[in-house]
């Protein structure tokens, strides 16, 4: 009978544990549903004027419009857009006005790479952002080839020479330039599937105990007999 119970009380105590950790996880999803549908608003509002000061935390996903001139020379971020294969974000300098910042033109496939692009006077409708890009196993920028693994804001404005402010265009700038727009579809929300992990393990943490439950009264009731 000891036995039953501690197995009684261990399954119990397994399987609320298991479905607290599913039922956080919903909550979780619900609290991502409803930032990714904050963010979604913000993305899509109507651009302003570019801020006279610009912060990562109040400004971040702002729709803006900044007319200016496109300055010569850019940088290459490699990245690979499905369906089409890898290429290169371009990334400019756009002087408005006293200002210069980085603009995130959008994609050429990599055999466009040197191809001219237009520059000078345009006005540019985008997103301002600072993506998260860069970690431990980042690649060091290869300089010389002109081939960035990432948009790491802060260098890419010590190279151009702008302030620290990424632009992300959604409008066009260039007839060969595909932009590729700030959107949502990078930012992770798995916690449905994890909370199906952790609910599927609760299953069959509850199977598992009553059967050794089944097994460990077995034997008591043919002694019995």
């Amino acid at each position: 009978m000891r036995r039953i119970l501690f197995l009684l009380i261990f399954g119990l105590a397994g399987l609320g544990v298991l479905m607290s950790l599913g039922f956080w996880q919903v909550d979780r999803l619900a609290e991502k549903e409803a930032q990714l549908a904050e963010i979604e608003s913000r993305i899509s509002a109507a651009p302003v004027p570019l801020p006279t000061e610009v912060t990562e935390e109040a400004d971040k996903y702002l729709p803006v419009t900044v007319a200016g001139e496109m300055l010569p020379g850019e940088i290459h971020v490699l990245v690979s857009v499905k369906q089409v294969g890898p290429g290169y974000r371009i990334i400019q300098a756009l002087r408005a006005d006293d200002r210069t910042i980085l603009v995130d033109r959008g994609f050429v496939p990599t055999t466009a790479k040197q191809a001219d692009r237009r520059t000078g006077q345009m006005e540019i409708t985008g997103n301002l952002h600072w993506p998260d890009e860069v970690d431990s196993y980042t690649p060091e920028a290869d300089i010389d080839g002109n081939i960035w693994f990432a948009r790491d804001v802060p260098a890419l404005a010590a190279a151009l020479k702008t302030e620290p402010v990424l632009l992300i265009a959604r409008s066009e700038t260039d007839p060969n330039v595909t932009p590729l727009p700030v959107d949502t579809a990078g930012i992770p929300n798995d916690h449905l599937q994890y909370a199906i992990t952790w609910f599927g393990l609760a299953l069959v943490w509850a199977a598992m105990t009553g059967y050794f439950l089944w097994r460990n009264r077995a034997p008591s009731e043919s002694e019995a007999q």
